[in-house]
């Protein structure tokens, strides 16, 4: 048996199988090891605790999700590399900051790229710094062409793969190819539409005490695919005339904002994966 990984997406499979980690006060008593992880997988899946289908990674689904991993990966260094260009400018000699005060970051950007330091004088602070702007700022133009690649892959893959969910309202490429990477390339596993949204922290739980009777968001789930479903209610509560009246109607019934975002994210939930379930299967038909 595999032994699992640290973090909070921690799942481990077995046989047919996918095992969520260990109950935290369970860890908490037994501590925190392969084997005894291992033990605790095995146990799961022996008593019937543990009935969740493992994600298949031989279809196009997989393709997307790798793909967007590196994208991931790509965008974090290129906000890393923004940030020290923008470090090195504050402190950068006069000569080099004045004439950029005021400009873009997209404009600092290729003004820095085009500087030409002597590289026999890297001694001098000025040239020294005008070698580290232009490194910057060519690392930042190379991410940037690595991103525009990686999106026009994806959204070539994710339209083949997923027309009917970028048909719904407010969810564009990023959003169908993270809900597609959530669900996976086997259908089968969402056992229906109620389970999808419990899997994307979208499925309400009580929260009621005394007279007072309200639900909150499971915090739980895939947080990825939650923050997919929650812009896109955002835009839906901006620019959709349907979402706009319900939010209206709900308004006068006395709901709060997040009680309303919360009730919209579970319907929208409801589209998606009906246009998911209908998508993975025409895959699987072809």
């Amino acid at each position: 048996m595999a032994p699992g990984w640290p973090g909070c997406c921690w799942t481990l499979a077995c046989g047919c199988s996918e095992v969520d980690r260990p109950d935290r006060k369970l860890r908490r008593q037994r501590g925190k090891s392969d084997p005894i992880d291992a033990e605790a997988a095995a146990r799961a899946v022996l008593a019937g605790t543990a009935t969740a289908l493992p994600k298949r990674r031989d279809g196009i689904v997989e393709a997307i999700r790798v793909l967007r991993s590196v994208r991931a990966s790509a965008i974090k260094a290129r906000t890393a590399a923004i940030n020290q260009l923008k470090a090195l400018l504050v402190t950068a000699p006069a000569g080099l900051r004045e004439p950029l005060e005021g400009c873009s970051t997209a404009q600092q950007v290729t003004a820095c790229a085009r500087l030409r330091p002597v590289e026999g004088q890297l001694a001098d602070p000025v040239q020294a710094t005008k070698a580290a702007l232009r490194a910057a700022a060519r690392r930042i133009q190379a991410l940037q062409a690595e991103i525009q690649r990686a999106d026009q892959r994806l959204a070539t893959l994710v339209a083949m793969a997923a027309p009917r969910t970028m048909a719904v309202f407010a969810i564009g490429v990023d959003h169908a190819g993270q809900l597609l990477t959530t669900a996976g390339d086997n259908p089968q596993r969402l056992r229906g539409e109620a389970s999808f949204a419990h899997l994307c922290g979208t499925a309400p739980i009580p929260a009621s005490s005394g007279r007072t009777n309200r639900h909150r968001l499971h915090r739980g789930g895939d947080r990825d695919a939650n923050r997919a479903l929650h812009l896109a209610v955002v835009v839906r509560m901006r620019h959709c005339p349907r979402t706009r009246a319900y939010v209206e109607r709900r308004t006068k019934d006395g709901l709060s904002k997040p009680e309303i975002m919360r009730c919209v994210k579970r319907y929208l939930a409801r589209e998606v994966y009906h246009a998911l379930v209908a998508d993975l299967e025409a895959l699987h038909a072809t």
